[in-house]
Protein backbone atom coordinates (compact mmCIF):
# COMPACT_ATOMS: atom_id res chain seq x y z
CA UNK A 1 0.00 0.00 0.00
CA UNK A 2 1.12 3.37 -0.71
CA UNK A 3 1.99 5.84 1.81
CA UNK A 4 2.33 9.49 0.46
CA UNK A 5 2.75 11.36 4.37
CA UNK A 6 3.65 14.53 4.63
CA UNK A 7 4.25 15.49 0.72
CA UNK A 8 2.95 18.60 -0.88
CA UNK A 9 0.08 17.60 -3.46
CA UNK A 10 -1.18 21.04 -3.64
CA UNK A 11 -3.10 21.30 -6.95
CA UNK A 12 -3.22 17.41 -8.02
CA UNK A 13 -5.51 15.67 -10.27
CA UNK A 14 -5.95 12.69 -9.84
CA UNK A 15 -8.31 11.15 -12.79
CA UNK A 16 -9.79 7.64 -13.64
CA UNK A 17 -7.65 6.54 -9.90
CA UNK A 18 -8.95 3.68 -7.65
CA UNK A 19 -9.00 5.20 -4.12
CA UNK A 20 -11.05 2.62 -2.39
CA UNK A 21 -10.20 1.69 1.17
CA UNK A 22 -7.83 5.19 0.79
CA UNK A 23 -7.20 7.11 4.34
CA UNK A 24 -6.38 10.73 4.77
CA UNK A 25 -5.40 11.58 7.93
CA UNK A 26 -4.49 15.36 9.68
CA UNK A 27 -4.67 16.50 5.76
CA UNK A 28 -5.26 19.92 4.37
CA UNK A 29 -8.07 19.64 2.05
CA UNK A 30 -9.38 22.91 1.44
CA UNK A 31 -10.87 23.77 -2.10
CA UNK A 32 -10.70 20.13 -2.89
CA UNK A 33 -13.44 18.73 -5.52
CA UNK A 34 -14.52 15.63 -6.45
CA UNK A 35 -16.31 15.10 -9.35
CA UNK A 36 -18.48 12.34 -11.29
CA UNK A 37 -16.84 9.99 -8.83
CA UNK A 38 -18.10 6.94 -6.75
CA UNK A 39 -18.60 8.19 -2.73
CA UNK A 40 -20.13 4.76 -1.15
CA UNK A 41 -19.20 3.91 2.35
CA UNK A 42 -17.99 7.13 3.13
CA UNK A 43 -16.66 8.80 6.56
CA UNK A 44 -15.49 12.22 7.03
CA UNK A 45 -14.99 14.24 10.29
CA UNK A 46 -12.87 17.07 10.64
CA UNK A 47 -12.59 20.83 10.77
CA UNK A 48 -15.70 21.23 8.40
CA UNK A 49 -17.21 24.25 6.56
CA UNK A 50 -18.75 25.36 3.05
CA UNK A 51 -19.20 21.10 2.49
CA UNK A 52 -20.97 20.41 -0.70
CA UNK A 53 -22.47 17.81 -1.75
CA UNK A 54 -24.35 17.61 -5.07
CA UNK A 55 -24.12 21.40 -4.82
CA UNK A 56 -25.72 21.46 -1.38
CA UNK A 57 -23.87 22.74 1.66
CA UNK A 58 -24.74 20.24 4.55
CA UNK A 59 -22.50 21.65 7.12
CA UNK A 60 -25.40 23.49 8.73
CA UNK A 61 -27.83 19.81 8.42
CA UNK A 62 -24.86 17.95 10.40
CA UNK A 63 -23.91 21.04 13.10
CA UNK A 64 -27.24 20.95 13.98
CA UNK A 65 -27.96 17.00 14.10
CA UNK A 66 -25.01 16.83 16.55
CA UNK A 67 -26.27 19.50 18.50
CA UNK A 68 -29.45 17.51 18.84
CA UNK A 69 -27.60 14.06 19.65
CA UNK A 70 -25.49 15.73 21.98
CA UNK A 71 -27.27 18.82 23.69
CA UNK A 72 -24.11 19.91 25.65
CA UNK A 73 -22.30 21.16 22.63
CA UNK A 74 -25.05 23.21 22.81
CA UNK A 75 -24.65 24.12 26.49
CA UNK A 76 -21.03 24.74 25.70
CA UNK A 77 -21.25 26.98 23.31
CA UNK A 78 -23.53 28.97 25.32
CA UNK A 79 -21.60 29.82 28.25
CA UNK A 80 -21.20 33.30 29.41
CA UNK A 81 -21.02 33.38 33.13
CA UNK A 82 -19.48 31.42 35.97
CA UNK A 83 -23.07 29.56 36.04
CA UNK A 84 -22.82 28.90 33.03
CA UNK A 85 -19.43 27.42 33.27
CA UNK A 86 -20.08 25.45 36.46
CA UNK A 87 -23.47 24.30 34.77
CA UNK A 88 -21.63 23.15 31.42
CA UNK A 89 -18.78 20.82 33.78
CA UNK A 90 -21.20 19.07 36.37
CA UNK A 91 -23.44 18.25 32.92
CA UNK A 92 -19.53 16.72 31.43
CA UNK A 93 -18.59 15.17 34.52
CA UNK A 94 -22.45 13.49 34.83
CA UNK A 95 -22.19 12.72 31.19
CA UNK A 96 -18.71 10.81 31.47
CA UNK A 97 -19.16 9.06 34.82
CA UNK A 98 -22.34 7.00 33.18
CA UNK A 99 -20.12 6.74 29.92
CA UNK A 100 -16.95 5.53 32.06
CA UNK A 101 -19.85 3.09 34.11
CA UNK A 102 -20.86 1.59 30.57
CA UNK A 103 -17.43 0.79 29.09
CA UNK A 104 -16.66 -0.91 32.58
CA UNK A 105 -18.87 -3.91 31.91
CA UNK A 106 -15.93 -4.65 29.18
CA UNK A 107 -12.89 -6.81 30.01
CA UNK A 108 -10.16 -4.50 30.46
CA UNK A 109 -7.97 -5.05 27.34
CA UNK A 110 -10.91 -3.54 25.31
CA UNK A 111 -10.38 -0.84 27.03
CA UNK A 112 -7.28 -0.63 24.90
CA UNK A 113 -8.21 -1.99 21.58
CA UNK A 114 -8.39 0.92 18.76
CA UNK A 115 -11.65 0.94 16.56
CA UNK A 116 -10.45 1.76 12.82
CA UNK A 117 -7.32 2.97 14.22
CA UNK A 118 -8.96 5.46 16.40
CA UNK A 119 -7.77 6.57 20.12
CA UNK A 120 -8.25 3.30 22.81
CA UNK A 121 -10.50 4.26 25.89
CA UNK A 122 -7.39 4.42 27.73
CA UNK A 123 -5.51 6.49 25.06
CA UNK A 124 -8.54 9.03 25.30
CA UNK A 125 -8.84 9.55 28.67
CA UNK A 126 -5.15 10.09 28.51
CA UNK A 127 -5.76 12.90 26.26
CA UNK A 128 -7.89 14.42 27.80
CA UNK A 129 -5.13 14.65 31.09
CA UNK A 130 -2.98 16.43 28.74
CA UNK A 131 -5.58 19.10 27.39
CA UNK A 132 -6.50 19.78 31.37
CA UNK A 133 -2.57 19.65 32.19
CA UNK A 134 -2.46 22.38 29.01
CA UNK A 135 -5.95 24.05 29.32
CA UNK A 136 -6.30 24.06 32.80
CA UNK A 137 -2.80 24.00 34.93
CA UNK A 138 -0.09 25.53 32.12
CA UNK A 139 -2.23 28.54 30.85
CA UNK A 140 -5.10 29.17 33.43
CA UNK A 141 -3.26 28.44 36.94
CA UNK A 142 0.06 28.91 35.32
CA UNK A 143 1.77 26.08 36.33
CA UNK A 144 5.35 25.76 34.87
CA UNK A 145 5.64 22.15 34.95
CA UNK A 146 1.85 20.72 35.13
CA UNK A 147 2.35 17.80 32.36
CA UNK A 148 1.96 14.09 33.91
CA UNK A 149 3.93 11.18 32.04
CA UNK A 150 1.08 9.89 31.04
CA UNK A 151 -0.26 12.32 29.28
CA UNK A 152 -0.47 11.99 26.02
CA UNK A 153 -0.63 15.19 23.52
CA UNK A 154 -1.74 14.80 19.58
CA UNK A 155 0.06 12.46 17.16
CA UNK A 156 1.54 15.45 15.45
CA UNK A 157 3.79 16.99 18.31
CA UNK A 158 6.63 16.46 17.36
CA UNK A 159 9.05 13.92 19.42
CA UNK A 160 11.66 16.83 20.89
CA UNK A 161 8.64 18.61 22.18
CA UNK A 162 7.87 15.59 24.29
CA UNK A 163 10.89 14.61 25.60
CA UNK A 164 11.13 18.70 26.88
CA UNK A 165 7.60 17.97 28.43
CA UNK A 166 8.68 14.56 30.06
CA UNK A 167 5.89 12.53 28.34
CA UNK A 168 5.69 9.03 27.25
CA UNK A 169 3.29 8.48 24.38
CA UNK A 170 4.22 4.82 24.29
CA UNK A 171 3.88 3.83 27.78
CA UNK A 172 0.90 0.89 28.53
CA UNK A 173 -0.79 1.97 31.64
CA UNK A 174 -3.60 0.21 33.63
CA UNK A 175 -6.82 1.80 33.09
CA UNK A 176 -7.02 1.75 36.87
CA UNK A 177 -4.07 4.10 36.91
CA UNK A 178 -5.30 6.30 33.79
CA UNK A 179 -8.50 6.50 35.30
CA UNK A 180 -7.46 7.76 38.77
CA UNK A 181 -5.20 10.45 37.17
CA UNK A 182 -8.08 11.57 34.98
CA UNK A 183 -10.04 12.10 37.80
CA UNK A 184 -7.84 14.31 39.80
CA UNK A 185 -7.76 16.34 36.58
CA UNK A 186 -11.45 16.71 36.74
CA UNK A 187 -11.72 17.42 40.19
CA UNK A 188 -8.84 20.36 39.29
CA UNK A 189 -11.11 21.89 36.68
CA UNK A 190 -13.75 21.28 39.41
CA UNK A 191 -11.91 23.71 41.63
CA UNK A 192 -10.92 26.13 39.62
CA UNK A 193 -14.68 26.51 38.67
CA UNK A 194 -15.76 26.87 42.21
CA UNK A 195 -13.13 29.67 42.80
CA UNK A 196 -13.87 31.34 39.26
CA UNK A 197 -15.22 35.16 39.45
CA UNK A 198 -16.86 37.11 36.57
CA UNK A 199 -14.06 39.23 36.56
CA UNK A 200 -11.36 36.27 36.15
CA UNK A 201 -13.33 34.57 33.79
CA UNK A 202 -12.86 37.40 31.49
CA UNK A 203 -8.77 38.41 32.55
CA UNK A 204 -6.14 36.77 30.32
CA UNK A 205 -4.17 33.68 31.71
CA UNK A 206 -1.34 33.97 33.43
CA UNK A 207 0.57 30.74 31.61
CA UNK A 208 1.75 30.41 27.99
CA UNK A 209 1.09 28.28 25.00
CA UNK A 210 4.03 26.17 24.70
CA UNK A 211 5.37 24.44 21.54
CA UNK A 212 6.19 27.75 20.60
CA UNK A 213 2.59 28.39 19.47
CA UNK A 214 3.35 32.32 18.12
CA UNK A 215 -0.34 33.18 19.72
CA UNK A 216 -1.07 35.09 22.84
CA UNK A 217 -2.20 33.39 26.04
CA UNK A 218 -6.25 33.22 25.64
CA UNK A 219 -9.23 34.71 28.48
CA UNK A 220 -9.82 32.36 31.30
CA UNK A 221 -13.01 31.92 29.66
CA UNK A 222 -11.92 30.21 26.46
CA UNK A 223 -9.22 28.33 27.78
CA UNK A 224 -12.42 26.49 30.07
CA UNK A 225 -14.13 26.47 26.95
CA UNK A 226 -11.36 24.37 25.11
CA UNK A 227 -11.08 22.19 27.99
CA UNK A 228 -14.74 21.19 27.95
CA UNK A 229 -14.96 20.92 23.84
CA UNK A 230 -12.60 18.81 24.48
CA UNK A 231 -14.17 16.43 27.02
CA UNK A 232 -17.75 16.21 24.73
CA UNK A 233 -15.68 15.85 21.30
CA UNK A 234 -13.90 12.61 22.89
CA UNK A 235 -16.68 11.68 24.43
CA UNK A 236 -18.74 11.75 21.04
CA UNK A 237 -15.63 9.33 19.57
CA UNK A 238 -15.44 7.00 22.76
CA UNK A 239 -19.28 6.95 22.37
CA UNK A 240 -18.96 5.59 18.87
CA UNK A 241 -16.29 3.17 19.73
CA UNK A 242 -18.27 1.55 22.27
CA UNK A 243 -20.61 0.07 20.01
CA UNK A 244 -18.28 -1.35 17.78
CA UNK A 245 -16.51 -2.91 20.78
CA UNK A 246 -20.02 -4.01 22.74
CA UNK A 247 -21.00 -5.89 19.35
CA UNK A 248 -17.35 -7.49 18.98
CA UNK A 249 -17.86 -8.61 22.36
CA UNK A 250 -21.09 -10.06 20.96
Amino acid sequence: MASLDARDLRGSSFTGADLTGARFRDCDMRQVKIISSVLVDVSVSGEIENFLVNGIDVTGYVAAELDRRHPERVLVRQMKTVADHREAWRTIETLWSDTLTRAERLPEPLLHERVDDEWSLVETLRHLVFATDLWASQLILGTPAPYHRLALPPSDHPAEALRELGLDPGARPAYAEVLSIRLERAALVRDILDHLTEERLRSRCPGTLPFAWDEPSPSVGEALTVVMEEEIEHRRYVLRDLRALESRRG
